[in-house]
């Protein structure tokens, strides 16, 4: 067995331990936002500890501790925000929608639901132990690129968090929708930085002879599918055009879904209030 196979079983088994955890936890405190905090945590130390993974007579190299550092600082960072976000609620509503959807069958939809995550968050740590494991010795300029990438994204990520938070805080603003800073450029800025700071391993990864390095590419472009397509932008959106209506179809149609742009600008002709 090579060492990269290896690290892909280990890796699996490490996800599938530490997101049955999660479902205990779920189950026995009913907030399912707890979920997303052990998970980040989860793939914060999963990827730390494959960062690290030694390579045969020899210790962790400057690459390993750069790649090891830059993963536990976006898990630290994130976890620490989900967590504390999560204490403030009693259950996180696209779980709770789940929940409602699934009936008598909750507890087991979401110990399958909890391990399809765990297999789906494969390709993202995998991603991180074949960067930290390019063949090559010193540190090139493409490992500082991608280090700069990801502290870019979690900047970026933090900034659009802080954001929300300050306008959630103002009294004045309840019932509205967040359309200040980054959020006027993007319905979800949180989520294009978070995707953004996952590219920055194919840029360590991608090097020629490296075969392995393609498989780096796995990790944006599922992130990029999860938030788009399944459990990010979709039920998200759902539940606030059920709390804000037509102030939220309104943002919908001058604000990027994504990518930060330039929001539009609406006429009464089209059909939605500015």
């Amino acid at each position: 067995m090579t060492t990269h196979v290896a690290a892909l079983f280990v890796i699996a088994l490490s996800l599938a331990a530490l997101m049955a955890l999660a479902w205990v936890v779920q189950q026995r405190t009913g907030n399912s936002g707890w979920v997303d905090t052990i998970w980040t945590f989860a793939v914060g130390l999963v990827g730390a500890g494959a960062a690290l993974w030694p390579v045969v007579g020899e210790g962790p190299n400057a690459r390993q501790w750069l790649v090891a550092s830059l993963v536990a600082l976006w898990s630290l960072r994130l976890g620490t925000h989900i967590a504390i976000r999560t204490s403030g609620i009693s259950d996180d509503p696209r779980y709770a929608d789940f929940a409602k959807e699934w009936g008598l069958n909750a507890p087991r939809r979401m110990f399958i639901f909890l391990q399809n995550q765990a297999l789906g968050s494969v390709p993202l740590v995998f991603a991180i132990f074949v960067a930290a494991h390019v063949p090559e010795p010193a540190l090139r300029a493409q490992d500082y690129l991608g280090a700069a990438i990801l502290l870019i994204g979690i900047f970026g990520e933090a900034l659009a968090d802080a954001q929300l938070k300050r306008f959630r805080q103002n009294p004045s603003n309840n019932g509205r929708v967040c359309d200040i800073g980054l959020w006027r450029w993007s319905r979800h800025p949180n989520y294009f930085f978070e995707w953004l700071s996952w590219l920055a391993y194919p840029v360590i990864a991608l090097t020629a002879g490296y075969a392995w390095g393609w498989a780096s590419l796995l990790a944006p472009i599922f992130m990029y599918w999860i938030l788009v397509y399944v459990t990010g932008i979709p039920p998200l959106e759902a539940q606030m055009l059920r709390s804000r209506g037509e102030r939220y179809r309104a943002y919908q149609a001058r604000t990027s879904m994504f990518f930060p742009l330039p929001p539009k600008t609406l006429s009464p002709r089209d059909g939605v209030a500015a």
